[in-house]
Parts: structure tokens; C-alpha cells; sequence
């Protein structure tokens, strides 16, 4: 998750909301197999979200679009649209840090990650939040 977290700030240095992402080949030795961060205002793509990022990245690396006995590390919980990219990836464990009430998946989409993926929330929540509500507090007062 720490790895992640570098990847939000790198998010938070370049003006985007702050989300980071890993992707871990567990059956690997713990190998990083793809990174991302959120990319929606440089790429003018409200789909370049960190999950979506790390995913195409560890397909790349690994030569294929399932990632089974992977792990994926994300600051925030996946929205839906996320939550369905690891579903269809297959990737085996999901570990989030901070809740979104408002347009997590939980919320709106619980059974949208594939049946065996197992899911740990809350790892570094109040570093991952603190992130998130600095970056808001600084967009606010811009206004």
C-alpha cells in the first residue's frame, strides 16, 4: 500500500485527484507487475482512473488479461466501473485504504469482483483519507 501511495502523490503533484495504484504477482514473489495513478485530466479520458492504469500495465507485463494470484493495492475503494475491470481480470485479491461512501462500489455494485476475489479494506485508511480530503480542501479553496 505504501507503493500505492506514492503513486497518489505523483496524482496530487501533476493536479489530479489523488489515487494510486499497485498490482502485485503473488505467485510471483511478490513481483510489482503494474503501477498506475489517475490520469483523467492529462489524458481528457474520465476512464484513466489508477486501477484502470495498473491493470492495462500488468496485462502488458504479464502477456495476458487474466490476472489471477494477483493482488491489487488501491487508495481508494474502486468505483464500479473499476470494480468491474477486476472482476473481468480476475484478480484474486483486492486491498483498498480509504472508504468512498459516494461512488464506491461497495455501495453500488458489491458483487461487480469476480466470486473468488477476496477483498481487505481500511490498510492505512487515515493516510489514505488525509491524502483525498488535503486535495479537496486545496480545490475548494481555489475556487
Amino acid at each position: 500500500m505504501r507503493m500505492a501511495l506514492h503513486e497518489a502523490e505523483q496524482a496530487y503533484a501533476a493536479g489530479e485527484i489523488p489515487v494510486g495504484c499497485v498490482i502485485v504477482a503473488v505467485s510471483g514473489q511478490g513481483v510489482v507487475i503494474g503501477r498506475g495513478h489517475n490520469l483523467t485530466q492529462m489524458l481528457h479520458d474520465v476512464t484513466a482512473h489508477a486501477e484502470m492504469q495498473a491493470i492495462t500495465a500488468a496485462a502488458e507485463t504479464i502477456g495476458g488479461k487474466y490476472l489471477q494470484g494477483c493482488t491489487l493495492y488501491v487508495t481508494v475503494e474502486p468505483c464500479v466501473m473499476c470494480a468491474g475491470a477486476i472482476g473481468w481480470a480476475q484478480v484474486s485479491r483486492l486491498v483498498y485504504g480509504a472508504a468512498d461512501p459516494k461512488r464506491g462500489y461497495t455501495v453500488y455494485a458489491p458483487q461487480a469482483l469476480h466470486p473468488k476475489c477476496t477483498v481487505t479494506a481500511g490498510v492505512l485508511e487515515d493516510e489514505c483519507q488525509e491524502l483525498m480530503r488535503r486535495f479537496f480542501q486545496e480545490q475548494r479553496e481555489r475556487k
